[in-house]
């Protein structure tokens, strides 16, 4: 590309690390293998046959590997630098985050080393973020990229069966519950999704082939993501479920994709009735059941057994099992998912060439390097040694980097202005981008004063569309909500909200000084002082119908730290042996009798109630005692309320 001429597969083969010491026959297949990965980085080589000779001609086009002009504001390229500060250490995906961010901002004045005031203000917490998850992704994310198939043993939590599974991954994706992978189930020859965190053990590739299948054209991820609990599966009818007018527009905002309201009935289809029932208890009467009969009797049996269980003697828990250790619980933690050393040699040379600038050479600390690249001490020369190497300059040099002790030292030959522009990014800084959208992407959007589809949408139009990346599901409402909440936390300013609380027949006004947002996945948090009940309180936003920033201003409280459920006091559940492998994955102890044991935060009275009606009796609250009563008085009169008291119910 430097040169600008066409080079025969000899050419490759001679001058290019790796390939010399192959055999005709292996980098016929080794050459193959890698234009196909190219063009999956969106770099296609054009090929031609000479006319004289018979060999091909390879040449790659400038515009096919360097990014367009990206018509990206400094205010949006900063707020995707504030969605690293803010992910930073939390997200599997940093690193490539961060190449993406060093590729996009080439020829940029650069960003300051101090986190910005948004990523002060904004908390993420990723409930299903552990050592192990980074380097599972990173596997999957390889499977995925290279088309491997894999295998892995897997704990299928239906049935509590552990057994290995040999899968196709076509897709990675993060719903409320946590990560999933989807792809072709060998053993049940269909399309599934695992979760990742139930994976145990190793993810090995099951050949030593280049590619073992192709993603199939119709394939669509968000098909796989997003259903509520009782869609997953084969659906097996329609159920129609009255709901309160207050509520309706929350559940239009939550479910309106997958079913539709007529008039104040909610009519969706369902796989499980048992799931649809929980659902529907866990509003405590401001959802109906009206069709089918079964799933009124599902509801009927579950109030009946919900109430039977705590106007009794209290039970008394078994003793906590005792876990023998399995080899896959000693494996080592991997870590952050490591970004491909294509897109990394890409952003080092583009930093290297930045710091040299006009001048021939330059020094730089290599612990600049270092802590900007995270790359290990002990493997930066090997890294400045590969990049003198390739350079991505058509064989010729283009900068020789060596590491001097504590110093690196850079020189360039460069060919006219061939590495002056932003390199393509790669599918992995892509995604990255992508996933920090979903996580926190409200808050780049209000922190760039544009709608997060005008942030993604220039984005996408510059380095194409996203394989296999499912749309941000973040609706225009909570963005919204999330702008004018981050401009009023800025700013000092009351807003003023409309709160739907759970168990209120109609929203609520307020009046509140914001403090602090934080993304507790999958919800946004607001934390506040409410004027109005002279509380610190905190709302969560899929909640709220609107908020309005007022004009007058606020000073911080002195000494005032919110945060969430201050004063919460401690509930211990006990969940029957049909539910509580789920409890487990949630942080609950295992007994002797297949029954587990939580403890559980409750920052009030109404939540718990939701949380034991919503098991269909299979949950029953041990402490505090003067609960239970309240619980057994609720069950029966929500079986008058929702009419299904008299039903008669299997036994």
């Amino acid at each position: 590309m430097a040169e600008r001429r066409p080079l025969t597969a000899r050419d490759v083969k001679q001058n290019v690390e790796g390939y010399q010491e192959m055999s005709d026959e292996a980098f016929a297949r080794r050459f193959y293998s890698d234009r196909a990965e190219l063009i999956a980085l969106g770099v296609p080589l054009q090929s031609q046959r000479d006319e004289y000779t018979g060999e091909e001609l390879y040449t790659l086009s400038s515009e096919q590997y360097f990014l367009p002009p990206l018509e990206l504001s400094d205010d949006e390229l900063a707020a995707l630098q504030t969605s690293l500060y803010m992910l930073e250490g939390k997200f599997a995906y940093a690193e490539p985050l961060r190449l993406a961010l060093q590729n996009l901002a080439l020829g940029r004045p650069g960003f300051a080393d101090a986190p910005t005031d948004t990523a002060m203000r904004v908390e993420v917490d990723d409930p299903d973020y552990s050592a192990e998850m980074p380097g599972r992704l990173g596997k999957l994310e390889s499977a995925i990229s290279k088309q491997r198939t894999v295998k892995f043993a897997y704990w299928a939590i239906s049935t509590g069966q552990e057994r290995e599974r040999t899968v196709n991954p076509y897709g990675l994706f993060r719903d409320p519950e946590g990560w999933y992978v989807v792809g072709h189930d060998h053993d049940r020859k269909d399309i599934r999704k695992f979760k990742v965190s139930r994976i145990r053990g190793d993810i090995r590739f099951a050949t030593r082939r280049e590619r073992d299948f192709r993603i199939p054209a119709e394939f669509d991820i968000d098909q796989h993501r997003g259903r509520p609990n009782w869609q997953i599966g084969d659906l097996v009818g329609e159920a129609r479920v009255e709901m309160a007018p207050d509520t309706a527009w929350w559940v239009q905002r939550e479910f309106g994709d997958h079913g539709r309201f007529e008039d104040d009935v909610f009519v969706t289809s369902y796989s499980s009735l048992p799931l649809l029932a929980s659902w529907v208890l866990r509003q405590d009467g401001r959802a109906r059941p009206i069709e089918p009969d079964d799933l009124r009797r599902v509801v009927a049996a579950a109030l009946r057994k919900v109430r039977d269980a705590h106007e009794g003697a209290t039970p008394a828990p078994a003793a906590a099992r005792r876990i023998a250790a399995r080899d896959g619980d000693a494996e080592r933690p991997a870590g952050p998912v490591v970004p491909e050393r294509f897109g990394l040699l890409q952003a080092l040379l583009a930093y290297l060439l930045a710091r040299c600038g006009e001048r021939p050479s330059a020094e730089i600390p290599a612990q600049e390097l270092v802590d900007r690249f995270h790359i290990p001490e002990d493997q930066l020369q090997e890294h400045l040694s590969l990049l003198s190497l390739v350079n991505f300059g058509g064989g010729c040099y283009a900068v020789y980097a060596e590491l001097q002790g504590d110093v690196v030292r850079v020189d360039k030959e460069l060919y006219g202005d061939t590495f002056r522009a932003p390199p393509r990014l790669t599918p992995l800084e892509a995604r990255a981008i992508t996933l920090a959208l979903e996580f926190v992407g409200p808050m780049i959007a209000a922190e760039s004063h544009n709608p997060l589809e005008s942030v993604r949408r220039k984005l996408a139009e510059t380095f194409g569309q996203f394989e296999q990346a499912p749309e941000p599901h973040v609706g225009l409402e909570e963005e919204d909500l999330v702008k004018t909440l981050s401009e009023a936390i800025r700013e000092r300013r009351l807003v003023e909200i409309e709160y739907q609380k759970e168990g209120e027949d109609t929203p609520s006004r307020r009046v509140v000084e914001p403090y602090t947002l934080e993304r507790e996945l999958p919800h946004w948090y607001v934390h506040t002082w409410d004027r109005t009940n002279g509380a610190e309180k905190s709302f969560r936003l899929d909640r709220m119908r609107s908020a309005k920033m007022q004009k007058d201003r606020f000073e911080p409280r002195e000494g005032f730290d919110p945060q969430g459920f201050r004063d919460a006091r401690v509930a211990r559940i006990l969940y029957s042996p049909e539910v509580a492998r789920w409890q487990v994955e949630r942080g609950a102890t295992m007994l002797r009798d297949g029954s587990a044991l939580r403890e559980v935060r409750i920052g009030s009275e109404e939540w718990l109630v939701w949380e034991v009606l919503a098991q269909r009796g299979e949950a029953v609250v041990l402490e505090p005692p003067e609960l239970r009563p309240l619980i057994a008085r609720r069950a029966r009169e929500l079986a008058n309320e929702l009419g299904v008291a008299r039903l008669r119910v299997p036994v």
